[in-house]
C-alpha cells in the first residue's frame, strides 16, 4: 500500500471556501479516478511562521504503478483546477509514503 500525501498552506482569508471545494469537489474528483481507495484530510496542528492554514489529504493507493498511473492520466487536469481557483493563495508540496506496517 501507499499513500500519495499532500500537505497545502492555505491562506486564511480562503481557508473556508478552500476546505469546502476541496470536501465537496476535489477529494471526491480524486477518488473518482478510481486509482485511490480512501482519502483522509487532517489540519496540521503548528503554527507556521508564513501564517495561513495548513492541511494534510492523504490518499491511499495499492501500489506504486497505480500512483504513476495517477500522475499520467489524472495529475495535471486535477492540478489546473486547483491552480484556476486559488493561485497565488496556497503553498503545497506532495510527498509518496510506503506503508510498512498497519496495527
Amino acid at each position: 500500500m501507499y499513500i500519495y500525501n499532500v500537505t497545502m498552506n492555505i491562506e486564511e482569508s480562503i481557508q473556508g471556501q478552500w476546505l469546502s471545494w476541496m470536501k465537496e469537489v476535489h477529494i471526491p474528483e480524486m477518488l473518482e479516478t478510481g486509482k485511490f481507495t480512501k482519502a483522509i484530510m487532517s489540519q496540521v496542528l503548528v503554527e507556521e511562521e508564513m501564517g495561513g492554514v495548513t492541511y494534510s489529504i492523504q490518499y491511499t493507493t495499492d501500489s506504486k504503478e497505480t500512483l504513476q498511473k495517477y500522475y499520467a492520466e489524472d495529475a495535471e487536469r486535477l492540478r489546473k483546477k486547483v491552480m484556476e481557483l486559488f493561485a497565488g493563495k496556497f503553498v503545497a508540496f506532495r510527498t509518496e509514503l510506503a506503508i510498512i506496517s498497519e496495527h
